[in-house]
């Protein structure tokens, strides 16, 4: 059986992993400019593992800044067939509490103006979006959030994107409740995205730590209460990213694998030569070599 080799990006808070073997660190250059930082790649409980810090170390880039198309370009490039996300959120529920984990399986984009495909620049192409996250990853990073122990785990939720980097308004807060989101951030979109796109199955760890502006009895999110919990939350993650890595499958039976099999709608000899090279990485499977 092939062994997955499994990118985790970090959120805020989350900027290294410890117990990599063999540990190096890789720059890239991409057809998208420079990923967020030097990807770190190693051995992690006998499972080849690439680590990246969304926010760059030392937390240097805004979610708005981010490079998403590099981010994940560059996990696919170096073989990467898993991505787990480690994302800070505020819970839009009650029954979510700072300190809770939600692996989420829904999101509702509220972003503007980020990239949000690989396509473009002569090229068309539409992948299926309705299932969002991978759910044989999104069941792998469930059980071992509940191995992993010390926080409750929610299965299931639908995550809420908004642009930032301002925390919402008390109306937008009431508003996204009433929509019926469970947890809101800044960062997962378009990154779910374009992990589709690239065909690499797809899961997040939602960490709490905070209600937003929503709670009348809780105070309202600043920068300061977010970082309380957040060094408890990163502890959580790092057990959470051990128990889950085992229990990652090499054999891909989801649809992820193939989400660019039907996607491309331009034909074949209209495909301007840049764009059909900065995409030979996703493409070539199914449009052949130059």
């Amino acid at each position: 059986m092939t062994a997955p080799v499994i990118g985790v990006i970090g959120g805020s808070g989350l900027y290294d992993l410890e117990g990599l073997e063999g540990r190096e660190e890789i720059r890239l250059d991409t057809p998208f400019g420079p990923p967020s930082d030097a990807f770190i790649a190693g051995t992690y409980l006998g499972v080849r593992l690439l680590f990246l810090p969304r926010h760059g170390r030392g937390h240097r880039l805004m979610p708005s800044e981010l490079p998403f198309r590099a981010n994940i370009w560059g996990m696919r490039k170096l073989g990467a067939t898993h991505v787990i996300s480690a994302s800070a959120v505020g819970s839009m529920r009650e029954d979510i509490h700072p300190g809770d984990v939600v692996v989420v399986d829904q999101f509702f984009d509220r972003t503007r103006d980020r990239p949000a495909t690989f396509f473009g620049k002569g090229l068309v192409g539409h992948v299926g979006f309705a299932d969002p996250v991978c759910p044989v990853l999104a069941g792998a990073l469930y059980d071992g959030a509940v191995a992993a122990g010390g926080v409750r785990v929610h299965r299931g939720g639908t995550y809420i994107c908004i642009e930032g980097p301002q925390f919402s308004t008390r109306a937008e807060s009431r508003i996204f409740r009433q929509w019926g989101v469970d947890v809101i951030g800044m960062t997962n979109l378009p990154e779910a995205r374009l992990a589709r796109e690239a065909e690499l199955c797809y899961a997040t760890m939602a960490l709490v730590t905070d209600y937003d502006c929503w709670h009348e009895e809780e105070e309202d999110v600043t920068v300061e209460a977010v970082i309380a919990v957040l060094m408890k939350n990163v502890a959580a993650a790092k057990r959470i990213i051990a128990e889950t890595v085992p229990r990652v499958p090499g054999r891909r039976d989801c649809a992820c694998p193939t989400a660019l099999k039907n996607a491309v709608m331009t034909q074949r000899h209209l495909i301007p030569f840049e764009t059909r090279r900065d995409l030979a990485l996703f493409l070539d499977p199914y449009l052949g070599g130059q």
